[in-house]
């Protein structure tokens, strides 16, 4: 401001009634000023506007990971690409925070919140009894959930994971398979909990033995816990990742073993990717539009802002895609 004052030979109180669009300059000086502006590149400080109760034009989005799994994970890539074509339609922001725990989660809302970095933020991966949800209340933070069911005190987009784990039980059924294993994510998450309990269900009512064991989403973890699975003397004949980096991890871990797939071992991603297409053989997934649903969850936000009471709205469902790398038992 002190650059476009020299430059127009006026006082910034001058310049500043002028970008602000404040009485107490002629039209033709604020038109100079603005010319000027131009001309500089001069671009209005957020956060500055911020303090003056000024929109941020920017949504939060906090994610428990760390950047080397965030580079690897498809989904979250796809989520994120989703929610910055609804916010770049809009001419908004997107601030990324990565965090290790729920606490420093918190912390970094209540940053946001008293600085007025952000209008309001999107809430991933809602755990049991979540005490995230309750703290943006108690901040005043409107706040969006992207969810596996609907919450009915906060807006936000949902995907029911139900429908097609019954289809993915059926499919390894119709194989043969009797002895099943589902590696998962971390638990105490409500979709790993509907993932963990649907096809529990889905088995025993088939006759199936299910055995779940936990990871955390990297190759690393998904290799170990395929190695513990394979080695075991009544080992599964069909495994069940949930995303496409530990799917393709079992895989390279099952040709170590000498174990064919499909002959010998059915492999199965719950997401979808590149990777699941392009390695030998390629993998049968659930396909979904992550994308989409990162922009319908971010558009409920948007509609809260704009003071519209909304219920969560449900995205397309997930559904199986049979490729090569599942077979009879």
């Amino acid at each position: 401001m002190a650059d476009i004052a020299r430059r127009a030979g006026v006082s910034r109180i001058a310049v500043s009634y002028a970008l602000n669009g404040r009485p107490g300059v002629s039209a033709d000086l604020r038109q100079r000023i603005l010319g000027i502006a131009r001309e500089l590149g001069y671009r209005a400080n957020g956060p500055a506007l911020a303090l003056h109760g000024a929109a941020a034009h920017a949504i939060g989005l906090v994610l428990l990971r760390s950047s080397a799994a965030l580079t690897v994970e498809v989904f979250r890539r796809q989520l994120i690409a989703g929610i910055q074509a609804e916010l770049a339609g809009r001419g908004f922001g997107l601030a990324l925070q990565l965090v290790a725990d729920l606490e420093e989660e918190a912390q970094v809302h209540r940053r946001w919140s008293a600085e007025r970095r952000v209008d309001g933020v999107l809430i991933c991966d809602p755990r049991e009894d979540d005490p995230r949800l309750a703290a943006v209340r108690r901040l005043g933070l409107p706040a969006a959930l992207i969810a596996s069911t609907p919450d009915d005190g906060m807006p936000g987009a949902w995907c029911d994971d139900r429908g097609w784990t019954l289809e993915l039980v059926e499919h390894l059924a119709g194989l043969g398979h009797v002895r099943v294993a589902r590696v998962s994510g971390p638990a105490g998450m409500v979709h790993t909990r509907i993932r963990d309990d649907t096809m529990a269900r889905a088995c025993a009512e088939r006759g199936m033995t299910l055995t779940i064991v936990r990871a955390d989403y990297t190759g690393r973890e998904g290799a170990e816990r395929t190695r513990e699975l394979l080695r075991d003397r009544q080992r599964p004949t069909a495994i069940v990742y949930d995303n496409d980096v530990m799917a393709v991890a079992g895989l390279g871990v099952a040709g170590e073993l000498g174990l064919a797939v499909p002959a010998d071992l059915s492999v199965v991603a719950c997401e979808d990717s590149p990777l699941c297409q392009v390695v030998g053989p390629p993998l049968t997934v659930i396909r979904r539009d992550i994308a989409a649903y990162g922009g319908l969850a971010a558009a409920q936000l948007f509609a809260a802002l704009d003071g519209e009471v909304r219920a969560p709205v449900q995205a397309e469902s997930g559904r199986l895609e049979v490729r090569r790398s599942t077979g009879p038992a």
